[in-house]
């Protein structure tokens, strides 16, 4: 965990006393800043390669708690001693405490640093913390899911985040649509092991009735406070769960949007760029290459999902959004001037989604294609956003490569990928990583050394993908390929050198 310069808490942490005692919580900017190690001050936006998050998970005393995020199916696990009433009124045992956090922890502890799994489909898939340079970078998250309603699409991530992903309760009322595990095994398997005494299952009670009980935020699903949105418990494109995250006193959407704003405020630093010439020279190259048929417009994306079987990036994560297809209804909302708590009968409105073409938002939940589909990302800030693709998997550090006549050779495998930079304490290098994204011969070798290693592959974790080369096969010079990766480096929130074509 990083400490900003002058600080004695680490970035993302914050402290409170509330009625005599201290309590301690994390904030966005865990993941979503990082400390720039010459001056030591906080970089707001960025993604942070030092936080391990699966890490942190696996310390916790009720990881499995967090069965959803990972690749274990609780129900497939062998039974233990703690009997609960299930789903049919009749006495039944919990699978075995100690073996569920033990899968839990194993997967969890697979997670590259900088990476989080959020789709809660119990498949292992983390991806890369994203940076929050989000102003105009729509559709959001990895597989362009959060694409309609306030803020393009942002609220909805936002939503996502404060609401099922930190509280795994919040999915019960839709555990047996989604992941074929009744509501009564899925909140027993939560709390027969919870780390606050208060919050355990006693031996033989039916878990809701429990819950009802000891729920911090009585009469809304979950502990944490959110509102039924119209239609709940099925989902919808604008909020997939049908839980908006919400505090009471708040009027609907006003705390989303409130973030939404901030993060569209955000930009990377300034990039001290190379010569104007050689910008101009990466920015020719970049149209030649073809890159601005998907990266274009002033932000660098078209906003389109493209089918994960084109892109051809490592394939888990592309149809993770899947289960919530089976529960997606029609997007509706409240007005943002309705108050929370929710009156009787609040008036409901439509959540247009002409927003976004029709093709993306089926790619996004897998909808017309099994294999799903990755959005085209915004490529500002990509000197502060290494490693790159999806899963993280292209990555070098500085001492990996070298030049000799012929162009860039591998100096060192062993600092090559996900396996040979985070994991190994050592930051990738932004240029070498950008050259291993476009070379071929240095791509397959740093596939290679992922899929080497025994925690990438239990991850998905390889790097592989997007094979849209600026290599000598590809007709290009070894400085052709460093002017465009110095181009790109140059991306920062006013870049100096734009393409013809992507300035229109």
């Amino acid at each position: 965990m990083d400490v900003p310069a002058g600080s004695i808490l680490p970035l993302g942490m914050r402290t409170s006393i509330e009625k005599g005692k201290v309590r301690v919580g994390i904030t966005c900017a865990l993941c979503h800043a990082a400390i720039d190690s010459r001056s030591g001050r906080v970089i707001e936006g960025a993604p942070n390669n030092d936080v391990d998050p699966g890490l942190v998970l696996a310390m916790a005393t009720n990881s499995a708690a967090m069965f959803r995020q990972t690749g274990v199916n609780p129900t497939k696990l062998p039974l233990g001693d703690r009997t609960y009433i299930n789903a049919d009124g009749e006495i039944a045992r919990l699978p075995d405490a100690k073996a569920v956090e033990d899968a839990v922890d194993a997967d969890l502890l697979s997670w590259p640093p900088g990476n989080f799994d959020s789709t809660g489909n119990m498949v292992n898939n983390p991806s890369q913390n994203p940076s929050s340079y989000t102003h105009k970078a729509w559709p959001y998250g990895w597989s362009g899911n959060a694409a309609i309603g306030w803020f393009h699409g942002l609220t909805t991530l936002n939503s996502n985040v404060h609401g099922t992903n930190s509280d795994a309760t919040t999915g019960a009322d839709s555990s047996q649509a989604l992941l074929n595990i009744d509501k009564e095994t899925y909140l027993g398997i939560l709390f027969q092991n919870s780390a606050t005494q208060a919050f355990r299952l006693p031996e033989g009670a039916k878990p809701s009735e429990f819950f009802e009980k000891i729920d911090p935020t009585p009469g809304e699903p979950g502990m944490n406070q959110v509102i039924k949105m119209p239609g709940y418990p099925k989902g919808s494109p604008f909020i997939l769960d049908g839980l908006m995250a919400n505090s009471p006193g708040f009027p609907v959407g006003e705390q989303l949007n409130g973030m939404s704003a901030f993060q569209n405020s955000l930009a990377p630093p300034p990039v001290q760029t190379a010569s104007t010439d050689t910008l101009k020279r990466g920015a020719a190259i970049f149209s030649k290459a073809g890159c601005v048929e998907c990266h274009s417009g002033r932000y660098f994306t078209n906003h389109e999902v493209i089918a994960a079987d084109e892109i051809g990036t490592q394939p888990s994560r592309g149809p993770a959004q899947a289960p919530f297809a089976r529960i997606l209804i029609a997007p509706q909302t409240y007005p943002s001037n309705v108050p929370v708590p929710l009156p009787p009968d609040p008036p409901v409105l439509s959540v247009p989604t002409d927003i976004t073409p029709q093709r993306s938002l089926e790619l996004a939940f897998a909808i017309s294609n099994p294999a799903g589909g990755y959005k085209v990302p915004s490529l500002i800030g990509l000197a502060v956003t290494a490693p790159y693709l999806h899963d993280g998997g292209v990555a070098a550090s500085s001492e990996a490569l070298k030049r000799d006549k012929d162009g860039f050779k591998v100096a060192d495998p062993n600092q090559l990928g996900m396996a040979g930079t985070l994991l190994n304490n050592i930051q990738p290098d932004p240029s070498a990583s950008l050259r291993v994204l476009l070379d071929r011969n240095l791509r397959e070798t740093t596939v290679a050394v992922n899929r080497a290693n025994s925690d990438l592959q239990q991850s998905n974790v390889d790097g592989s993908g997007h094979a849209y080369w600026v290599d000598t096969e590809a007709g290009f010079t070894p400085q052709d390929q460093t002017d465009i990766i110095q181009f790109l480096l140059s991306l920062d929130d006013d870049p100096e050198v734009l393409p013809a074509v992507a300035s229109n």
